[in-house]
């Protein structure tokens, strides 16, 4: 069952037991440098899986290989049910496309798509992020869609609202390269704020910081912690990837130097020494 599915089975559930004592948590510390706060964890197979709610209602699957260890946090205050927690909707100073997809929002006609990829690049070696990750929140916000606008006005690939963008410094949100430079340094900001997390980061971004202080962590908002953990997912699968084509080079590179080794070419060919004419008188 994929994580979105059992966020949806568990939707109403999670809205009763918000209301329960909140156990001490703890803290993944990954080997990329980002921290991710949880109530408990297991692992499932070759994946480590971090529970974000204290129901189990919550969660995000992280590789094994990628959890560095595990740190004991103090006891957060429980979360109190608020009468929008009921509802899908997004209140901070971004809305995700799947918002405007699932509400029918009209979509301005798409622009000539520009070179994302170098767009990416260039807002993330700024800001010293990873690019991947900037990549997986354009895809959570807008699909790449340099026109989207969510019911909220949210506006562009990383959804900035106007008010937001004013701040940031971007004076059109639907240019990509300002957009998608004025989201990289909020997101920046963001992990800085909550010290690397990448969940309370996330979710700042999705419902504002505001809630996430209120709450102490992710508010109890289904369409919230869906998208936290369709950012977290889509994240860790690309860097999963990358270190299997890595380990498949490394194979193929040390099978090809050892079949080079067992079968040496001749490559010291013996050269034919010239014939020397010796002059007689």
């Amino acid at each position: 069952m994929s994580v979105l599915k059992r966020f949806r089975s568990a939707a109403w559930i999670a809205i009763v037991i918000a209301a329960l004592p909140c156990f001490a948590g703890e803290v993944a510390i990954l080997k990329n440098g980002f921290s991710i706060r949880h109530e408990r964890h297991e692992v499932v197979g070759d994946v480590t899986r971090l529970y974000t709610s204290v129901d189990g209602s919550s969660f995000v699957d992280v590789p094994t290989a990628q959890v560095d260890h595990f740190e004991a946090v103090p006891d957060l205050p429980s979360p109190v049910p608020s009468p929008a927690s009921s509802r899908l909707a997004v209140s901070g100073p971004t809305a995700s496309y799947a918002t405007v997809r699932a509400s029918g929002s009209r979509m301005f006609p798409a622009a000539p798509a520009p070179n994302i990829t170098e767009v990416v690049k260039d807002a993330s070696g700024r800001y010293q992020l990873d690019p991947d990750l900037v990549d997986s929140v354009i895809k959570a916000e807008s699909g790449f869609n340099v026109r989207a606008v969510s019911p909220k006005g949210a506006q562009g690939l990383m959804q900035l609202m106007p008010g937001t963008a004013s701040q940031l410094g971007v004076p059109n949100a639907f240019d990509p390269r300002a957009n998608v430079d004025g989201g990289t340094k909020y997101l920046r900001e963001l992990l800085e704020r909550y010290n690397f997390d990448l969940v309370k980061a996330m979710a700042a971004y999705n419902a504002g910081p505001q809630r996430v202080q209120k709450f102490g962590g992710v508010p109890p908002y289904y369409e919230t912690r869906a998208y936290v953990a369709r950012i977290v997912r889509d994240f860790n699968q690309k860097k999963l990837a990358q270190q299997k084509a890595s380990a498949k080079r490394n194979t193929a590179t040390a099978a090809d130097a050892k079949k080079r080794i067992s079968n040496p070419k001749n490559a010291s060919k013996k050269t034919e020494q010239p014939k020397t004419t010796s002059l007689k008188n």
